[in-house]
């Protein structure tokens, strides 16, 4: 069997994810440039902490209306038009003569991101094989950090508008590219056009191979699963309920350890951090750390659990917030000694004077602390609490509930990446970004005590296995699993 279709499949579809990472890095270097003193546009510390929270406040309206979209059009169609109103949004922002005209590419380009990160993952689900799933199922988020650093490296030499434009190119591609792949067969069997998923079954899995007994083990599947009425109030019975509120769990505090603020305002930190590395640069090399660890997580995840991985993850989180926190704070007081000095004419002032001289040698000293930080930072979360609720969340939730249970944590996780994006620069304005930080080490905390003494390992086992532990109910189903097309034959 060839695994040159499926391979080309799932790069178009993650291709898709290049564009998501891409938006989600922009704000980083783009709000740098919007306040360089060549900028065409004057931006208050207002209007930019929306042009980084309006792409996921979009994104979380994209991703309720994708859960329809999806099964009317197709996950082929939504990927496929999700390309033109990208380039769109972002030719508003490059051609942009007012503040408006960001907004209003930042949420074209929202919506088109919430509906990518619904759909990209169904599609990659349905249409791979077992056999190379796990490896293909990898590339959207390779691809997505990729994206990140694609930004950063750009970003580093244009300014906003020239960056955005290039960001024009990339939906191009992966629109161009979803061209050639077809439609999940599952999607085909769904709509009752059983010759058109097999001629997709075919495509997908070579021209050479029998797909015949998938074909029917799909319809099989369909067959029994639309038998079953599921609603939103199902998702909060006793027997769903815990995998429900576990998974939210998890998405709350992934959101809330600030990665977003991280990713968006990346150049901003280290702005304020008077680091004497270029900023430009640093965001460089956090965005390469960043898609090495998410290739090490993905060797790993299998091999020592999840649990594990969590634990290490959340640990080296805490001790890279709190030495972020400990930078900011030392460096704050040094200021603030050194404005008391300027303004005391007091016998102290010479004293004064020295121990401020102390202070701001100490913290030129350790300057590149906020960049080992972030670093660790950035490896910690991809070892993670980057992938590892999501994985979670594909597991653990009950297959009658799966569909809406799942679009419902989708939206909380939007819902908490705007307020930590919009939130952020205001919290660091009022708190300073010393307590800010040591506030994400706090929630870390509060994550690692979450997933040390409720949330259940999953590795190794089936999905029915999970969902029989965390219902309660006693395995004492029987069954036997195709080993061609991964279905649970009765």
């Amino acid at each position: 069997m060839s695994h040159y279709d499926p391979i080309l499949a799932a790069v178009s579809v993650s291709i898709g994810s290049m564009s998501v990472g891409f938006s989600a890095a922009y704000t980083s270097p783009a709000l740098a440039s919007l306040d360089s003193p060549g900028s065409t546009l004057n931006v208050t510390e207002e209007q930019k902490s929306w042009v980084g929270s309006l792409m996921p406040l979009s994104a979380l309206t994209g991703s309720i209306l994708g859960g329809y979209l999806i099964d009317a059009l197709g996950r082929k169609m939504v990927i496929l038009l999700c390309g033109p109103p990208f380039i769109v949004a972002w030719l508003l922002i490059g051609s942009a003569v007012n503040i408006g005209m960001i907004y209003a590419g930042r949420v074209l380009g929202g919506l088109c991101v919430g509906l990518l990160t619904l759909t990209l993952p169904v599609y990659l689900s349905e249409a791979i094989q077992p056999e190379i799933r796990g490896i293909l199922g990898l590339l959207p988020t390779t691809i997505g950090n990729l994206g990140i650093l694609v930004c950063y490296l750009v970003g580093s030499y244009v300014n906003w508008w020239v960056l955005a434009y290039v960001g024009t190119l990339i939906p191009f591609i992966f629109a161009t590219m979803m061209c050639f792949v077809p439609e999940t067969p599952r999607w085909y069997i769904s709509k009752d056009r059983v010759d058109d998923a097999r001629s997709s079954l075919q495509w997908l899995r070579g021209s050479t191979s029998d797909v015949e007994y998938e074909l029917e083990a799909i319809v099989m599947n369909y067959e029994a699963t639309c038998q079953v009425k599921t609603s939103i109030k199902e998702i909060f019975t006793r027997s769903n309920a815990r995998p429900f509120l576990l998974s939210a769990g998890l998405m709350l505090i992934q959101q809330l350890s600030g990665i977003n603020a991280v990713i968006f305002y990346t150049v901003s930190i280290f702005e304020m951090a008077g680091s004497t590395i270029d900023g430009h640069i640093s965001t460089i090399i956090v965005g390469v750390v960043n898609l090495l660890a998410t290739l090490v997580a993905n060797a790993l995840i299998d091999k020592l659990g999840r649990k594990i991985l969590i634990y290490i993850s959340s640990g080296l989180m805490v001790v890279s917030l709190l030495s972020l926190g400990t930078f900011f704070h030392l460096k704050e007081q040094v200021e603030a000694a050194a404005r008391d000095s300027a303004a005391d004419n007091s016998t102290l002032v010479a004293v004064n004077s020295t121990t401020v001289d102390t202070g701001a040698e100490l913290v030129e000293q350790l300057s590149w602390l906020p960049l080992v930080s972030f670093m660790i930072y950035v490896i910690a979360f991809s070892l993670g609490w980057g992938p590892i609720p999501w994985l979670f969340m594909g597991e653990a939730l009950p297959a009658k509930v799966r569909g809406p249970a799942a679009s419902l944590v989708t939206a909380l996780n939007w819902s908490c990446t705007f307020i930590i994006t919009k939130t952020f620069p205001g919290l660091v304005e009022a708190l300073g970004p010393s307590y800010v930080f040591f506030l994400f080490s706090g929630i870390m905390v509060i994550g690692t005590l979450y997933s040390i003494f409720l949330v259940p390992e999953t590795k190794g086992k089936t999905l029915e296995e999970i969902e029989d532990e965390l219902s309660g109910r006693k395995m004492l189903r029987n069954r036997k699993i195709s080993t061609i097309s991964g279905l649970n034959m009765k």
